[in-house]
């Protein structure tokens, strides 16, 4: 896949996911029509709202919900907080979903959401009525067999509770199925928090098997320690992988021998930060990146990895917690490297996967012991893994173009069964 482009079109999320999109589209010989139905999101809905601040202030926010395609069942996706959120990255992070729910064949097609807003800069109490008000604005959109929004980027389990009791007051019943990510006391899944980290344990250790690399001594650096990486981390060292590198936005960490994860979240926790940890030296976080290790997990944000720093990498396995760590571009130089990519529409799948168990589960209105909702995780995830190195292994493509196209695939199968409403 040989791609010209500036830098500013390497970082956009929207050009990036479209270039993938039309490289696998053109292997798998896609219909022209086909082709432009799933190129294109479905419905982009852009909303301006106002929200009296605390200080007696009247602010107009903008608001987002991308709807990419719903073909093969509700839409399915995060909403955002933060003062960078624009339309491109919520279209490529609502195609993203879409490609995601097919890769797992769960019965959900993408979307995604945001709001333009600082929450740093916000009040409790206004960041609850920024969440009201743009849910009403987008009310006849969504809903569990419209779309079912979940935690992203500085949202929580909070702002799900306030997403639902604004969907259900206006429904005039409780409708706990309307968001994911939810209370486990208003209908939350067991397993739901640590579910993205459990899905990248699993993939790395199929990974690890698949190239004949040990699990036990695995050296692995994780750029992010949130909910994600945190969770990875502890999870690989259980398993006997030793965490050599922690990045993170204000430093990062490193220790040969391993840095001891329960420490460092302790550290954290009090601290509000990893820098000062005495179990690891200090690092530059660029650095880690580039470092010796088996894994690389970048865990936190989109464009970590690219033109700039692609040649440097020195990972046998790049495994992608985040959505769009790696650039379009810099995929083309990993590929020349011989490096092994689990894609971001795979790695990171485990959260939609059990945000999927959490919406079955409320609209049964029974729910399940975690160790259930653990062991469908895994072997969802598993089939998944084998589902794409074989088409890549079939297909002659890397790992990433090969989970594209097998999405591609089933959502365009789905659509050529139901034909086209006219």
């Amino acid at each position: 896949m040989t791609t010209t482009v500036t830098l500013e079109q390497e970082m956009n999320p929207w050009e990036a996911q479209a270039a993938r999109f039309d490289f696998a589209a053109r292997k798998l010989n896609l219909d022209e029509g086909l082709w432009k139905v799933l190129r294109s999101p479905s419905r982009e809905i852009i909303v301006h709202f106002p929200v009296l601040l605390d200080n007696g202030k009247v602010e107009l926010f903008t608001g987002y919900r991308v709807h990419h395609s719903v073909a093969r069942g509700p839409g399915k996706g995060g909403i955002r907080y933060a003062p960078d959120v624009n339309l491109d990255e919520v279209r490529a992070l609502a195609s993203w979903m879409t490609w995601k729910c097919a890769v797992v064949n769960i019965p959900f097609g993408g979307a995604k959401g945001g709001v333009i807003c600082d929450p740093k800069k916000l009040s409790q109490g206004e960041l609850e009525r920024i969440t009201r008000r743009y849910t009403a604005e987008i009310m006849e959109f969504i809903g569990p067999e419209k779309d079912v929004p979940a935690p992203d980027v500085n949202t929580n389990e909070q702002t799900m509770a306030w997403i639902m009791d604004t969907y259900s007051m206006h429904m005039r019943q409780t409708v706990t199925s309307v968001v994911t990510g939810k209370p486990i006391t208003m209908g939350g899944s067991r397993g739901r928090r640590e579910a993205t980290g459990r899905g990248i344990r699993v993939v790395c250790v199929e990974a690890l098997r698949y190239l004949n690399m040990p699990v036990e001594g695995c050296r692995v650096v994780i750029q992010g320690f949130g909910n994600v990486g945190s969770n990875a981390a502890h999870l690989l060292m259980e398993m006997g992988c030793k965490i050599i590198g922690i990045a993170e936005y204000d430093g990062g960490l490193y220790n040969a021998n391993g840095i001891d994860i329960h420490a460092l979240v302790e550290y954290r926790e009090r601290n509000s930060s990893i820098v000062g940890f005495r179990g690891a030296e200090a690092i530059e976080s660029a650095n880690l990146l580039t470092s010796v290790c088996d894994i690389l997990i970048p865990a936190a944000t989109e464009n970590v990895i690219t033109s700039r720093n692609a040649a440097k990498i020195q990972a046998r396995i790049v495994c992608e917690g985040a959505n769009g760590p790696t650039t379009a571009v810099a995929d083309e130089i990993l590929a020349d490297k011989g490096i092994f990519i689990v894609p971001d529409i795979l790695a990171n799948a485990g959260g939609v996967t059990a945000s999927y168990f959490e919406w079955v589960q409320d609209r049964q209105g029974y729910f399940w012991k975690e160790e259930m909702v653990n062991e469908r995780l895994e072997e969802i995830l598993k089939e998944s893994f084998a589902d794409v190195v074989h088409y890549a292994q079939t297909h002659d493509v890397n790992n990433r173009i090969a989970a594209y196209m097998l999405a591609i695939d089933r959502v365009a199968g789905v659509i050529r069964q139901r034909g086209f409403y006219a």
